[in-house]
């Protein structure tokens, strides 16, 4: 006959605990986000808004892409412009430069592609003609 594992309760495979609940904690609190300030305890700046960054952003990329963003980039500010100055947001001076960018772009590509259409239309005009 085996012997019954060690008990050092006595009771001889009982656990006199085992009817016992763990006792319940409760869950700890959770930690509110910090305040934000800055470090003389002043005001933070207010948020950026996304369209004036969007806005530069595109103008940005207008350059690579043959101006066809900067035409997003010209609307995205003027509605970023709007929305600052309604909501007091910041990102007036993104929505500035995108708009900059945005026209500086376009009417540089536009003069190119009108160029190269002339420069192909008179190429094309001068072969056709006969002395």
């Amino acid at each position: 006959m085996a012997q019954p594992p060690y008990d050092p309760y006595g009771g001889y495979g009982q656990d006199p605990y085992a009817a016992q609940q763990p006792p319940q904690y409760a869950q700890p609190a959770p930690v509110p986000a910090p305040i934000q300030h800055n470090y003389y305890g002043g005001p933070t700046a207010p948020p950026t808004n996304g369209m004036a960054t969007a806005s530069m952003v595109l103008g940005l990329i207008g350059i690579v892409f043959c101006g066809f963003t900067s035409v997003l980039a010209i609307i995205f500010g003027h509605i970023a412009q709007s929305q600052i100055k309604r909501t007091g947001e910041g990102g007036a001076g993104m929505a500035t430069a995108g708009l900059v960018l945005g026209y500086i772009v376009t009417a540089g590509w536009l003069v190119f592609w009108l160029f190269y259409i002339g420069l192909f239309a008179a190429m094309a005009g001068s072969s056709s003609t006969t002395y």
